[in-house]
Parts: structure tokens; sequence; C-alpha cells
């Protein structure tokens, strides 16, 4: 049964101003200079450079054939705003005529000279047909994830291809012969066997590492050192020697050859900190302070309309688009004013509360701060400083840091002090660094070791900060 009825509703909406600037304030310096640059061309009425009134009026004042030219603008050009793109596109060059466009060249790629190398030998057209299928079933760090039974059934579907196991096993043993050393392993284990055996010196230290390798690898991966020196009756030193001989090879040697097609991000701080006299000095970068005025030639076709008697359809209807334009690039401005002044104000309060910190560089100086800690200190919402500290960075004289790093729970020592967890990670890393790497502290005595320090943590608290720390357990962390 279908009823009307009268409702009163109180909503919130966020006007698409509001939207925008949280849209611009999650955005760090390099984003914010393309979104700038596309705000440019896509708004005829927002231009670069600094408002200056006085200087603009004059040159107006000065030329004579100031209000001609305005009279000699016909505003229907801009009516056409629902005009598809297609028709502002040419397509008119012959079939014979060259394109003169430069390619830009990404590198070569992995793959591509693993096939350089394949085209080289002395292959059969099969074989020249598994090679290239075994090579494009490399990971990029070089390693074949796939079964040789599995290889066999792809070729034959995929390529019509239809071979023995025995044949992709001798295509992927020349493959493995390729550089770099290790590439084709089928796992970590064959991967450092190819590369030791291709090593030119037959020291005893090669000798042993090779046997390390074939019989005794998962002791090896699991520091079991003891078992190792007593099965193969070697010395300490010796065994000392051999290990190092393996960890000189490369566990990905696909890699080696993928860095040079990579892109290198650089961290553009948002944030430049200066100590001056004892006291903190904030600047922002000042590409996050980009140079935008409103329009004077579209601010003068306002004036020219006001200004004439006779105002057609058409001239209204272009008028609406004129300041629409007006609209959209003076709230663009002030959202990039805004999200200046609460960039600043975020960045000097996290700096006036982390102010020990900052002065002396030493974490442990770090205090409990959550995101709520400041957005009642600049009477903003949580949200808006979420937004702000997850993107940006700061530039101090300890180095360059992510906002959000600054934060941290609170934990609570012995004496009922609140300190930073942060400030138990560095006390934690620094008992780790310090330890004998041939006994080292399990995470039960590490936990015995802070609770000493009045930090009265559980070891699983322990292992869960060791692995936040990305430091492996005590057995692996053993050396010889």
């Amino acid at each position: 049964m279908l009823r009307q009825s009268l409702q009163q509703k109180l909503l919130q909406k966020l006007s698409p101003q509001q939207i925008q600037l949280m849209k611009l304030l999650q955005l760090p310096t390099v984003a914010l200079e393309q979104r700038v640059k596309e705000e440019l061309e896509g708004n005829p009425a927002l231009d670069e450079g600094r408002e200056n009134l006085e200087e603009e009026e004059e040159r107006y004042e000065e030329r004579d054939d100031a209000k001609e030219e305005h009279e000699d603008i016909d505003l229907s050009d801009y009516l056409d705003d629902d005009t598809p793109d297609y028709k502002y596109q040419i397509s008119n060059k012959g079939r014979d005529e060259e394109d003169k466009d430069i390619p830009f060249s990404g590198g070569v790629t992995f793959h591509e000279r693993l096939r350089g190398q394949i085209n080289l030998q002395s292959l059969s057209e099969k074989e020249a047909e598994i090679a290239d299928h075994l090579i494009g079933s490399l990971d990029d760090s070089g390693y074949l994830r796939r079964d040789i039974t599995s290889i066999e059934d792809d070729l034959a579907f995929r390529r019509n291809i239809m071979s023995s196991k025995e044949e992709i096993e001798n295509v992927l043993k020349i493959i493995q012969q390729m550089d770099p050393a290790g590439v084709g392993a089928r796992d970590l284990q064959e991967c450092l066997l190819i590369q030791i055996r291709r090593r030119e010196s037959n020291s005893f230290a090669k000798r042993i590492a090779i046997e390390i390798l074939e019989k005794y690898f998962n002791e090896f991966t699991k520091k079991h050192y003891a078992k190792i020196i007593e099965r193969l009756e070697i010395e300490n030193e010796d065994l000392k020697e051999a290990v190092d001989e393996i960890l000189k090879l490369n566990p990905k040697p696909g890699n080696s050859m993928n860095t040079s097609g990579k892109a290198v991000q650089v961290v553009v701080p948002d944030f430049t900190m200066e100590i001056k006299d004892g006291e903190l000095e904030i600047s922002l970068n000042g590409r996050n302070a980009p140079q935008l005025r409103v329009s004077n030639e579209y601010k003068g076709m306002i004036d020219h309309y006001q200004k004439s008697k006779e105002k057609s359809k058409s001239d209204r209807e272009a008028m609406t688009f004129v300041k629409q334009k007006l609209d959209s690039a003076k709230w663009f401005i002030d959202a990039i004013v805004q999200r200046q002044h609460t960039l600043l104000s975020t960045m000097r309060t996290i700096a006036e509360y982390q102010k020990r910190y900052f002065l002396e560089g030493d974490e442990t100086k770090l205090k409990p701060m959550i995101l709520k800690d400041i957005a009642d200190r600049i009477e903003m919402d949580i949200s808006t400083v979420s937004r702000v500290v997850n993107s940006k960075y700061v530039s101090t004289p300890y180095g360059t840091f992510l906002l959000k790093s600054f934060f941290s729970e609170s934990l609570s020592t012995e004496d009922g002090d609140e300190v930073s967890t942060r400030e138990v990670k560095k006390i934690l890393t620094d008992l780790i660094e310090a330890e004998d790497k041939k006994k080292p502290l399990t995470d039960e005595k590490l936990s015995q070791l802070l609770r000493d320090k009045k930090y009265n943590i559980a070891r699983r608290t322990v292992a869960k900060y060791r692995e936040q720390l990305n430091i492996p357990v005590a057995r692996l962390r053993k050396e010889i």
C-alpha cells in the first residue's frame, strides 16, 4: 500500500568548494603541480601570475583602443560549450606523409635482453620457440615458477608444439647459461648453485659452499651451523669463508637487469624545518603556493556586457558561461590558499607538540601523539588532519620524513609515565644492534631487558614490534 508523508530531516552535505578543498589537501607537492596545470588548461578564466589590479588598470587606460577591442569580441564564440571534442580534431594526413613525432625510449626489458642472447645461439626452429616461451614464463626476479609438465602442456595448447620434458629441460639449461648468472632457475637453491658453479676460482671455500648448497641447504637457511660443521667435519673458520662466498651471490638475478627500465621516484618535501636560535622555523615548499589569478580579459568581458545597452539572448548565454568560469577560477584560488593555511597550521602544531624531538633529533624524545591531539589544537576534523599527514613530507636537519611517522600510540611505564611506542621500538632496535650475533637475544630476553628499563612489555608485544621493524627472529639473526 502506497502512502504519502511529509517529513522534516536535518542533513549535512558538503558543498562543491569543500569537496574540492578536501581533494587538494590530500595531494602531495608533485601531484598538486599537475592538478594546477590541468585546471589552467581546462579553465580559460584562470591565469598564472599574481593579481595586480593597479598595473592592469593603468595598462587599459593607456590603450585607447581597449573599448573597441572589447566590442570586437564575439561572445557567441563561447556558446559552443556542448560541441563534441571530435569536431575540434582533424585527420587530414596523407597516406605517404611521414610522422615527425620522436618516440621516447623506454629502455630494454629483462626479457628482451634474454631473447637477444637466445638469437646468438645455434637453435633449431622448435628449440627457438621453446626458448621464447620459457623466457616469457620467467618472473621479474628471473625464476621459472611453472613446472616442466605445465610448460609442456602450454606449448601444446598455445603454440601447437609437441615437445618432451627432456627437450624443454635441454633448452632451459641453455637459458641458465646466459647472463645474468642464475637466470632460469626454478628455486633459490638452484639459482645459487648456478651462480657459484660459474665462478672461476676453485678455492676450498667454493667447494664447501657448493656442498652446503647441494646437501645442507635446509640447515643453511635455518642457520643450523653446528650441524653443518659436524657433518662436513670442518672448522668454524672454514664454514665462515664458505658462507661469505654464498652471501656474495644474487638471490634475484632478474632484478639486476630491470633497474634501468624503472622510474626513480624522488620524494619532494612539502615543508622545510630549520632550527634558528633554539626555535623551530617551518616554511612551506614554494611549489605548494602557485601564483594564480583571475583572467583580466574575462573580467573585461563582464564589464563590457554590463555597460552594453542591447543584450541579446546569445549574449546572456555567453555571460552565463563566462561567470561559471570566473566563479570556478575564484573557488580554485581560494581552495589553494586555504590548503596552504591548513598545511602550515598542521605542521606548526606537530612541530610544537614534538618540539623536544625536533630540537635534539633523538627518537626517544618523541611523545605519544594521535590525530585527535592535533585536530583538537587546530580545531579541525580528524579526517582533515589525516589527509594532511598521510602524503606529506617534511625536510628536517635529521632527514626527510613522512608526517604520519611522527604519530604513535602511547604505552605506560612502571612509573606511570606515558611514552611513545616509537620510543620503545627505538630502544628495541638498539638492543638488537648491540647483541652478540653469535648468541642473538630471544624475544623473551628482549622483553626482560625492556622490563629492566621500566617498559612493561610482554614477549608477544616484543614479537609484534620486531615484525613491524622487519627484524627476523633470533635464530635467523645468528652469525658465525
